[in-house]
């Protein structure tokens, strides 16, 4: 008998991918199948390894593509071939989720299940808008309606008498192509034309619009802002407070799309920094990390490693596959006992505490000649290994054999350059709607050139280049820089589109 597995229903929240619950956090990471809807993050996918599959019940063009009852089966046949399944669906699960009719059809199946709550649209696009649903002098009591009913039903459940009287907060659901109905359904119900408005727009992510009015001119207010679904309609009086807590749509970057160039699994940090920003990050990764395919040499050094008086590194990959091929071999960090060892900058160093590892030199300026030349003094007679790429700049060995170290280039991962961008990344692009894109490395640079040389783009993004030398690598490849990173890192990057951005 085949053993059933088990199927969570999660609430992906809204948009924010760090509005993700704890709980659904550790489902995606023990899935071994994601079936994500369309409103869900794809970011979130970066907390599993599962096989993840698109539900979408509707394609951009709005044909349907994918029957309800398709996904209730789809649930069922994972859940009975004992599949850890996650459901991971936009908002909350109950909530206009229709994930309550996906519950019923595991429980007639008999598929053991989970429901994990998210947080819903209503309370994550108000908040985000600057807008609290309840206030002491506003309203003590919210609605939730559903702005698009089932249209298979016999009759309308929604009575906009009553709606129209309810003391307190009215929040409408998918309600944009009804706006102009509900509008005019409140007023003929004797609701105030001139009752505050507030249609929210892409709710809690970087893309969030809000437009206000009152029932009398939202309808074309919206038509002329061009709001797009998903959306929220807020009717009642607090609105008004959105003048004075509106916290999200202020943030710095708010609005703007950040192209990260990093390899995508190294990516983590400046997708954080984005987010924090106001910022949409768009994952546009132009080279691909690989493990090497002969470990003979490094083997080889890593044996005699009491033989070398210094390890410089000069990236957290060169960290991770040196210090791992370490451990692999039997050995662990008693092997570099008598090894002093210097980091470029801090993002290096502090990958090397994360191995109980702490850097003896580490340059106030992060970059290759600025390390070579904090190690001069030190090296006249020594030996030096440096785990490295397949591929880079040469200036630390040449400064350290000029000061009279032995230097010995240890080849430990391997940088691949990626061939093209994925169909999202080129739409975006080719669409004008890229505002600026970090280029963090020479390579990188000149891979952007190339990549995007490729495309007839409406509108150029702009470049911040993390560091003078890459600066220099992107002007010869016939790119435009618009800013340099202060410090050389991707919290340097952000800090200079920040100070660009508000001068």
């Amino acid at each position: 008998m085949t053993q059933s597995g088990k199927v969570y229903l999660v609430g992906a929240g809204p948009g924010d991918p760090g509005l993700l619950t704890l709980k659904g956090k550790r489902c995606l990471e023990e899935a071994d199948l994601v079936l994500y809807d369309g409103l869900a993050n794809p970011l979130l996918l970066r907390h599993t390894h599962a096989t993840a599959e698109r539900t979408s019940r509707a394609d951009s063009d709005g044909r349907r593509t994918l029957d309800q009852s398709e996904i209730n089966q789809r649930l069922v046949e994972a859940g009975l071939a004992g599949k850890i399944v996650v459901r991971l669906k936009g908002g909350d699960p109950f909530i206009f989720g229709r994930g309550s009719e996906e519950a019923k059809a595991l429980a007639d199946a008999g598929v053991p299940y989970e429901v994990v709550p998210g947080i819903t649209a209503a309370t994550a696009a108000s908040e985000y808008a600057g807008i609290s649903m309840t206030h002491r002098e506003h309203a003590s009591a919210v609605a939730f309606v559903t702005g698009h009913e089932d249209p298979t039903k016999p009759e309308l459940a929604l009575d906009y008498e009553h709606l129209a009287n309810f003391p307190g907060t009215l929040v409408f659901y998918m309600g944009l192509h009804r706006l102009p109905a509900i509008a005019s359904s409140l007023i003929e119900n004797e609701k105030s034309k001139q009752t505050q408005v507030a249609v929210i727009s892409r709710g809690s992510t970087p893309l969030q619009r809000t437009v206000t009015g009152t029932l009398e001119n939202i309808p074309q207010l919206v038509k002329a802002a061009g709001l797009r679904p998903p959306s929220l309609i807020i009717v009642g009086e607090c609105v008004s407070q959105r003048d004075e807590i509106n916290w999200f749509e202020s943030l710095p970057l708010a609005g703007m799309t950040i192209g990260i160039t990093r390899p995508e699994d190294q990516a983590d940090n400046a997708i954080e920094l984005a987010h924090a920003l106001g910022a949409q990050p768009l994952l546009m990764p132009t080279i691909e990390i690989h493990p090497i395919g002969d470990w003979s040499e490094v083997d080889t050094a890593i044996h005699s490693i009491q033989n070398y008086d210094w390890i410089t590194f000069t990236s957290v990959n060169g960290i991770d596959a040196f210090l791992r091929r370490v451990w692999d071999l039997g050995y662990d960090n008693r092997i570099l006992s008598n090894t002093k060892i210097a980091c470029i900058g801090p993002a290096t160093a502090e990958r090397l505490k994360t191995y109980s590892l702490r850097a003896d030199v580490v340059p106030e300026i992060y970059r290759g000649e600025e390390l070579a030349n904090s190690l001069v003094e030190h090296v006249d007679g020594k030996k030096v290994l440096w785990p490295r790429a397949n591929r880079g700049r040469e200036i630390l060995p040449e400064i350290l054999t000029a000061a009279g170290a032995e230097v010995h280039s240890l080849v430990v991962y391997d940088h691949r350059d990626v061939e093209g961008f994925s169909e999202e990344v080129i739409k975006t692009l080719v669409n004008g709607e890229v505002d600026w894109i970090g280029l963090s490395s020479p390579t990188i640079a000149r891979n952007i050139a190339n990549l995007i040389s490729k495309f007839d783009l409406n509108s150029v993004p702009r470049l911040v280049a993390i560091s003078p030398v890459t600066e220099q690598a992107a002007m010869e490849a016939g790119l435009e820089v618009s800013t340099v990173a202060t410090v050389h890192t991707w919290d340097g990057i952000f800090d200079a589109i920040v100070h660009l951005v508000k001068r």
